[in-house]
């Protein structure tokens, strides 16, 4: 008997910078091999947002090496289910399930704001979870 594959996750933002990052590490953090996740953008950042890895670290993940990438089409379609962050019109149509959560960009917000961003990111994705594996 062979063990289940984990069910992947892929979530995706405009520049890879934020929401999609704190997602992907957030589910990552939480599965515990039950799924797994990655992020990408349709137009990549040069670097995640910087206060996105502060506000990252107080909750013990560490986004310091993480580099924002492009989707890609190969990327979509391996995906069990795609989650865009409010920019789901901007993202190409492919066969995979797909939901839209709507949040604020991160970008040139405060570090409090950014806070209430990834904690609202952290609870859609307990609740992304127990949906997916339960």
């Amino acid at each position: 008997m062979t063990a289940a594959r984990a069910i992947r996750i892929l979530f995706v933002c405009v520049e890879n910078a934020g929401r999609s990052q704190m997602a992907a590490a957030l589910l990552n953090h939480h599965a515990r091999g039950r799924a797994s996740a990655d992020s990408a953008g349709t137009r990549p950042a040069q670097r995640v947002h910087e206060v996105v890895v502060e506000v990252m670290h107080e909750v013990g993940i560490d986004l310091a090496a993480a580099q924002p990438k492009i989707l890609t089409p190969e990327m979509a379609a391996s995906a069990d289910r795609l989650v865009t962050m409010g920019c789901g019109d901007q993202c190409p149509a492919v066969a995979t399930p797909m939901e839209d959560w709507n949040l604020p960009d991160p970008a040139g917000r405060s570090p409090d704001e950014v806070r209430e961003i990834r904690d609202e990111i952290d609870r859609r994705v307990q609740a992304l979870l127990d949906r997916i594996t339960s």
